[in-house]
């Protein structure tokens, strides 16, 4: 599959804004929808009442019940529902409720909708955008928190993308939505209503399907993508009280991964750190870790090391602040690389 050119102007708000990440998925949402009467979003409580994080307020109203549609309780049905319609020339955007709800949904997602390009030698093709809000720190019960990301990727006729911002979230959505093959659409729950950050919707999106290095560095390089995006960039802020110069990347896409701004950084700074909620076996970090110990080997100065979730089931919400990766666990990676 070849992704389109990203290069269509979108029609976008005008001048700087406040936006949190939530208002900028609505806003994509909303702009995605007005760019193209083709644009479908549906899932559980989408309509009235606008999500259960409200990324959807609203759009019902002015867009109709038509265009925004209220759905039973069936992931499987969801996902099956949008594969028809994206046959018949629909652009269709599902929203999971929450990351573990997808899984009712798995086999429509790598039987169906991964292969159907594919099997009709691109004859039809998947304009389908599966919006899910994952990774923990909400506080919630069993199916609530989860990073089930590597399945997805590791799913060949899927592209994965995970924003970490406001301003990507606006821009991403509207991103995926216009392209025509099957986009899982990752979404950090936990930033959703962090406090709004200033953005500037006038300036050109970067293409979806690349990386972007967000602080510059030379002691080492923490790679990272969705809500580690933020606490990479603490443990940044931190280490520099102590001398020590971090480069932090954000992914920003899954699958395809765009490895090359982190091999340019791990050929500067000689140190890899690689850092996600999902757990550690046959992850992300692990694909990584293998690339980057294929390109850039003469370039290391210690072995890359990652700093994920365990590998356990999701623990309750009274534990999880032991489960995920906070800023002490990253900083002390970087000891031990700095170390070796």
């Amino acid at each position: 599959m070849v992704a389109p050119a990203m290069d269509r102007t979108v029609k976008t708000a005008s001048a700087t804004q406040k936006l949190t990440m939530a208002k900028g998925l609505n806003m994509g949402l909303r702009a995605a929808m007005e760019a193209d009467p083709k644009v479908l979003v549906m899932g559980e409580d989408v309509g009235k009442l606008g999500g259960v994080y409200r990324i959807t307020d609203g759009l019902q109203k002015d867009f109709g019940e038509q265009r925004v549609l209220d759905t039973p309780l069936a992931e499987s049905g969801i996902v099956g529902t949008a594969v028809g319609l994206a046959i018949r020339g629909f652009r269709p955007v599902c929203e999971i409720q929450f990351d573990g709800f997808v899984f009712p949904a798995f086999d429509q997602i790598v039987s169906q909708l991964a292969k159907l390009h594919f099997r009709s030698q691109g004859r039809v093709k998947m304009p389908v955008v599966i919006r899910i809000p994952f990774g923990g720190g909400i506080g919630a019960v069993e199916h609530h928190s989860e990073s089930p990301e590597s399945y997805f990727a590791h799913t060949a006729g899927l592209r994965v993308v995970s924003c970490s911002n406001p301003l990507d979230a606006y821009w991403m959505i509207q991103q995926a939505i216009e392209c025509d093959d099957p986009v899982i659409f990752f979404e950090p729950k936990r930033r959703y209503h962090e406090r709004a950050q200033e953005v500037d919707l006038s300036v050109p999106p970067q293409p979806l399907f690349s990386s972007r290095v967000l602080r510059q560095g030379s002691s080492a390089t923490l790679v990272c993508y969705g809500p580690m995006v933020r606490t990479c960039l603490d443990a940044a802020t931190a280490a520099a009280e102590d001398g020590i110069d971090l480069e932090v990347i954000d992914l920003r896409t899954l699958s395809p991964l765009d490895l090359d701004p982190v091999f340019a950084s791990v050929r500067k700074t000689g140190r890899l750190i690689a850092v996600s909620e999902a757990p550690r076996e046959s992850s992300l970090t692990a694909e990584i870790a293998t690339r980057v110990q294929q390109e850039c080997f003469y370039s290391l100065e210690a072995p890359v090391l990652r700093v994920t979730g365990f590998d356990t089931p999701y623990p309750p919400s009274k534990l999880e602040d032991d489960f995920l990766p906070d800023l002490d666990r990253v900083l002390h990676a970087v000891d031990r690389s700095l170390a070796w």
